[in-house]
């Protein structure tokens, strides 16, 4: 259980961080919610919840009962998850490094007093006062910079733009309920085309439609319970571009790289890379 680092969230940009440690030859263990929502659901160790083992790019995350089960899966060359909203888990742990990567928009209970090193992602976060380091998650410029001093960019709430397009890559649900897919991760949509339908608490059936013509890049879970007005699906406009769906985004692999730059410039610990 030495030389951990932890990341707290394993959502699609989670896991670049994620991977890009463990192909750096780090451990790694992520925490996770008991029942996670991740829409870019092919590129996130988050599925590792529901399918108990989950490999992206090589790399396999497997799902730990408890923090004895971390040891076995970390010497297997793995990266280990945990169910632990709170973080109880941090205390048996004792990580030299703490990522917390939930993209919450503000911090749910990270402190400087959980790792040697703790890092950030995104808005939420003061560098200095609860966290060491806050790296910047808003696309433009400074995307992966490293902040020392301070917080990142306030969220816009607006996603960035491809091929002309923001807002209209998202599609949030319609009604409170379970989600009944149509159509899969990596399918071509028209507008207007049905995506899913989501089941009231009565049994109706409410349409999700798409937005835009375009890749389905991101759909929720199949059976996953959602709140109105949810995220639930993304939509690339670059019909060309069907293989980005099942790997890491530029996004995640620019903010990847900013939290490794933290750990290597502080040299707090050794790779165990061969």
């Amino acid at each position: 259980m030495d030389n951990i680092i932890l990341v707290r969230g394993a959502g699609d940009l989670a896991t670049g961080v994620i991977l890009k440690l463990k192909n750096c030859g780090f451990n790694v263990v992520a925490l996770e919610i008991e029942k996670p929502l991740a829409i870019r659901r092919q590129v996130a160790f988050s599925e590792a919840v529901y399918e108990g083992e989950y490999k992206i790019e090589k790399v396999t995350c497997k799902l730990c009962n408890d923090v004895l089960e971390v040891t076995d899966v970390l010497e297997e060359g793995n990266v280990a998850l945990l169910i632990d909203e709170t973080g109880e888990s941090i205390k048996s742990i004792k990580p030299k490094v703490l990522v917390d990567a939930i993209l919450a928009k503000k911090n749910i209970g990270t402190t400087k007093d959980m790792a040697d090193i703790t890092i950030g992602l995104g808005p939420g976060f003061s560098a200095g006062d609860d966290v060491d380091f806050v790296i910047e998650t808003m696309r433009g410029h400074n995307l992966g910079r490293i902040i020392t001093s301070g917080m990142a960019i306030e969220n816009t709430g607006i996603p960035g733009e491809i091929k002309g397009f923001s807002k209209e890559r998202v599609v949030y649900s319609n009604a409170a309920g379970t989600i009944e897919k149509v159509h899969g991760i990596g399918d071509i949509v028209s507008k207007g085309d049905t995506i899913c339908y989501i089941k009231d608490e009565y049994g109706q059936n409410h349409e999700v439609l798409a937005t835009l013509d375009g890749i389905l890049r991101g759909l929720i879970r199949d059976g996953a319970t959602v709140k109105n007005n949810l995220k639930i699906a993304d939509i690339d406009p670059r019909k060309e571009e069907v293989k980005n769906t099942f790997t890491i985004s530029d996004k995640a692999r620019c903010i990847a790289g900013g939290v490794l730059e933290v750990i290597i410039s502080n040299n707090i610990l050794p790779s165990i890379i061969r």
